[in-house]
């Protein structure tokens, strides 16, 4: 009788386990209906990651944007091969932007929006991974004090902007990066003179 009611009791935790992990995930219904703030310029944003992260199937990258859509920060990391979880992705995402940027809690409302690009293989459709990424990446910006912005995979077919029906045949998973100059604006030149100045002056008439 006690091996009856500890096998039961097992089923029942692994039971609610599921449940419980199967509830943290947003279906792309409720992701369009959200109210995500929309990328001005996603081909930008996404060449611009994929020129600095190189990702490649698996691969994460978390980034923050001011309101100019100009890039704070970025991390990026690879997915661990555990079941699709929104909890322990919102945890890893959460680890990186305490990382590489500052949180954002005493503000009244957020000014920065955090974005999400991960590079998976399979095709462009919602998967129940990409509804975990999405729930987690909208918790990780709650507890950071960010808005929750865009979720766009990466795969073989290309990017795309989940919920907004956005996307492009470049860059894809397997794609090289650009070079990085296209993706990013130059870096100003210093005002001052100076040795600093005259190596930069060099480098840019080679």
């Amino acid at each position: 009788m006690t091996f009856g009611f500890a096998s039961s009791s097992a089923a029942s935790l692994s039971t609610s386990a599921s449940t419980a992990s199967a509830s943290r995930l947003l279906e792309l219904a409720e992701w369009a209906a959200a109210g995500i703030p929309l990328l001005r310029n996603p081909r930008e944003v996404v060449s611009g990651l994929h020129a600095r992260h190189h990702p490649k199937p698996g691969t994460a990258i978390v980034a923050v944007l001011d309101p100019d859509e100009r890039l704070c920060a970025s991390a990026s990391f690879l997915r661990r091969p555990a079941p699709a979880d929104g909890w322990m992705f919102r945890n890893a995402l959460l680890s990186q932007l305490r990382r590489v940027i500052p949180h954002d809690l005493r503000r009244r409302s957020p000014v920065r929006t955090a974005i999400l690009l991960y590079c998976r293989d399979g095709d462009a459709r919602w998967t129940e991974e990409d509804g975990a990424w999405m729930w987690g990446l909208r918790d990780a910006c709650t507890l950071h004090g960010l808005r929750c912005g865009a979720y766009i995979t990466l795969t073989q077919d290309g990017w795309q902007v989940l919920g907004e029906g956005r996307g492009g045949r470049r860059p894809n998973a397997h794609s090289a990066p650009e070079p990085f100059a296209l993706s990013e604006v130059p870096p100003l030149t210093p005002r001052t003179g100076g040795p600093v100045s005259e190596v930069l002056r060099r480098a840019a008439a080679r």
